[in-house]
């Protein structure tokens, strides 16, 4: 199913095809459950972009970090 959401991160509408049927999208939307425990099989990816609009170039994006030295020796 062809999902679209929009990112908490940066408003845009981004859209995933996660597979489930409308049957099992209808019950995450109508329930107070987790989502892991709604949608056990899908990946920590699409969970989250499920929760959040957020697509996985999205939160690398976002949170990734460049490591910095501040050793002396390795300048």
């Amino acid at each position: 199913m062809r999902i679209l959401r929009k990112s908490v991160l940066t408003g845009n509408v981004n859209t995933m095809d996660i597979n489930v049927t409308d049957e099992q999208f209808t019950k995450y939307l109508g329930s107070n459950e987790c989502i892991q425990n709604v949608l056990p099989d899908l990946s920590v990816d699409e969970r989250e972009f499920l929760i959040s609009g957020i697509t996985p170039d999205e939160w690398d994006n976002t949170f990734s970090f460049t490591t910095i030295s501040l050793d002396a020796e390795e300048a």
